[in-house]
């Protein structure tokens, strides 16, 4: 049964993490920042580091972009634990489909891998992530023929809701898209808990 914990900001959800995280035996996460890569600000990739190390975890980096599609299965294959970063969500989808490996995580998610998203990271896990892109450029990511993505989830996480500097972008996007998608909004200290496809919504109480 697939199991995921899904945030627009880890290290504002760090006590859901540790929730999501407090039956399991393996210590290792492997760590993709890929998304980021386009980014300006990385600030979020590092506290995500920290809080995993501070939960008891290492750490492996699995960078999609720089790493050759046999090495990405291998390292996959012994995975328990995914996480993906934040950044742009149409660049994390063409690094995923350039390497071909996005029905290789579906596959690992379905045989009990246990996936964390943070916002693009959360995003890839549904159907479509077209409606994204007021929040991210598009064009960041010119190789991308299509859009569709896991389809994991049935509905189409939106993070960052009403977060600085996401205001506008969240609003417009719920205005074209509420009646169109399953939308559902959280913020930076909401997460989506998804087991099956069942889910929650819970706020991190600090």
């Amino acid at each position: 049964m697939s199991k995921l914990f899904l945030t627009s900001y880890l290290a504002g959800t760090k006590n859901l993490v540790k929730e999501f995280l407090k039956d399991v035996l393996e210590k290792e996460i492997t760590f993709v920042p890929t998304a980021s890569n386009t980014e300006d600000y990385k600030g979020y990739v590092d506290e995500a580091k920290q809080a995993f190390l501070k939960l008891g975890f290492s750490i492996n980096i699995l960078d999609i972009s720089k790493t050759e599609k046999q090495k990405i299965e291998n390292i996959l294959k012994d995975t328990k634990i995914l996480y993906v970063s934040g950044g742009n969500t149409f660049y994390l989808l063409q690094e995923l489909k350039r390497k071909k490996i996005l029905d290789t995580i579906k596959d690992k998610i379905s045989n009990g891998m246990l996936y964390i998203g943070e916002s693009a990271g959360a995003i890839i896990t549904s159907k479509n992530i077209e409606y994204n892109q007021i929040m991210d450029n598009k064009d960041i990511a010119p190789d991308l023929d299509n859009y569709e993505a896991m389809n994991i989830t049935d509905f189409y996480i939106l993070p960052h809701n009403n977060e600085f500097p996401f205001v506008e972008s969240t609003k417009e996007t719920i205005k074209i898209y509420e009646n169109k998608l399953n939308l559902l909004p959280i913020s930076n200290s909401e997460a989506v808990f998804v087991n099956g496809k069942d889910f929650v919504v819970k706020n991190d109480d600090k």
